[in-house]
């Protein structure tokens, strides 16, 4: 590894030419996806994107901070309703709705956050869990959230209707490169944020809040400024959502996907923004193409189903989902503490020090 000689070298956004070359590699690629593929997997990877800026924002709070939540469903569920309303009801524009909705989200993740100031642990973990239980419950009850029917998404129009600028998308592939550029820069934001004097502040925290406060980190800031954060990334990511579904109900937003955001940043590795992509990309990829029929998994398919219908139900299949990703979690856990992040590390290590 080379020397750092100088600060800029630190928070520059590519490390080296190799880099660059490479991500504009990906971009060129991600760019050209719709053009060849599917359009269920179209559907999937905006789905993909979609996870990975939720995922990015609880690996802020969770990896960078040090601070458990179960409760992100609920920033969620408010990033996706906020959008809906706030362009349905009160004819905000799109460009509007969308980063309002998120800081709407923000404003409940602030006010999550003030709990933390004297929780921990457990003690956190259960409060947050409350809060995405009440929103869920809250959503759930009140006509204007639609009830249990929930809400279905108008027309995503980029234009500003009132002055007669009207540019609506009408397919996935359009709402693929809108989300796509809406993720890059989310990614971007994220990379800067936590090379800054915050992000060091937050990691600081997370080693330490007693040592940090010693060092002049106001705890109460920056506790709170990483669940605003959070919650703000989670609300951006929860309005695409809403277009990406066309309909929700609250029974989407429920305790099952906060643990699924959680399991994301786990497997994908903690404080890395890169793992949060590799692991929402392939808890996605798992959950909803390659275990989403048990029956058509290759060469395991039919012994699953064997088993099932030996022990089980053939009913049950789809518990084989939930299974295999406690399989997955148990295993990362036991045998690399740093996700997929820590894999990709050790096959990088691996090529550059082959063949000694």
């Amino acid at each position: 590894m080379d020397k750092k000689l100088d600060y800029y070298e630190d928070i520059q956004l590519f490390q080296s030419n190799v880099v660059l070359i490479w991500t504009i590699a990906f971009l060129f690629f991600l760019f050209t996806l719709p053009l060849y593929a599917p359009s269920y997997y179209i559907y999937l990877f905006n789905l993909t994107m979609v996870h990975v800026i939720l995922a990015i924002g609880l690996n802020i709070l969770v990896g960078n901070t040090g601070q458990i939540s179960l409760g992100h469903a609920g920033f969620f569920a408010i990033g996706a309703y906020g959008t809906v309303l706030l362009m349905d009801k009160l004819h905000f524009p799109f460009i509007l709705a969308l980063p309002l909705a998120g800081f709407i989200a923000a404003f409940f993740g602030f006010i999550l956050g003030l709990p933390a100031l004297r929780l921990k642990g457990p003690y956190l973990t259960i409060a947050t869990l409350g809060f995405g239980l009440a929103i869920t419950h809250v959503i759930g009850s009140w006509d204007i959230f639609g009830g249990r029917m929930g809400l279905n998404a108008p027309p995503l129009d980029l234009g500003i209707p009132k002055l007669g600028l009207s540019w609506v998308l009408e397919s996935d592939m359009a709402l693929y490169y809108l989300i796509s550029i809406i993720t890059i820069l989310m990614v971007i934001g994220a990379k800067n944020i936590l090379q800054t004097r915050v992000g060091r502040a937050f990691v600081a925290i997370r080693d330490s809040d007693i040592a940090a406060e010693a060092m002049g980190v106001n705890l109460a800031f920056y506790k709170t400024l990483a669940f605003a954060l959070s919650a703000f990334y989670a609300g951006i990511a929860g309005g695409l959502f809403g277009f990406v579904l066309g309909s929700f109900n609250p029974m989407v937003f429920n305790i099952i996907l906060s643990i699924i955001f959680l399991v994301m940043v786990v497997l994908g590795g903690l404080g890395s923004v890169a793992g949060s992509i590799m692991g929402a990309a392939l808890l996605t990829y798992l959950q909803y193409d390659l275990l989403k029929n048990v029956q058509e998994i290759p060469y395991v398919g039919n012994f699953l189903v064997s088993i099932s219908k030996r022990w089980f139900t053939v009913v049950g299949l789809e518990n084989f989902n939930s299974v295999a990703l406690g399989l997955i979690m148990i295993v990362i856990i036991l045998f690399e503490p740093l996700g997929m992040f820590g894999i990709w590390v050790r096959i990088k290590k691996y090529w550059k020090t082959w063949p000694f």
